[in-house]
């Protein structure tokens, strides 16, 4: 993924319709729930089979709003000054060791089964 270029496209297409005025963090925040509540309502009353074998006109909907929710997410790291990349690697050191892949004793940790 060129990050550069996908923000510029981003700013480019919000300049030109002078949206910049609403494309505060608030709002960007606000903006990002809505789009991942439209992805949640693909889902909402498959089983389990469906939700992994969407239908051809599901699986469009569910990649349009997984890219309108990361436009929203990009949008917001560019007003925020966040380098997404250099924040996700760091959050990932994070949850590397809140979750151990082994415990104190040396036993692979099943997270499935932890409480």
């Amino acid at each position: 993924m060129d990050m550069e270029k996908i923000q510029t496209i981003i700013k480019e297409f919000s300049t030109k319709r002078d949206w910049e005025k609403f494309h505060n963090p608030k709002n960007l925040a606000m903006a990002l729930s809505v789009e991942a509540s439209e992805l949640v309502e693909i889902f909402q009353w498959l089983d389990l089979e469906q939700a992994q074998n969407l239908n051809s006109d599901k699986k469009t909907h569910a990649k349009e709003e997984i890219a309108d929710i990361a436009v929203y997410l990009i949008r917001m790291c560019m007003k925020l000054d966040i380098d997404l990349e250099e924040a996700i690697i760091e959050k990932m050191k994070k949850n590397e060791k809140k979750y151990p892949l082994l415990d104190e004793n040396g036993n692979k940790i099943d997270y499935g089964k932890k409480k």
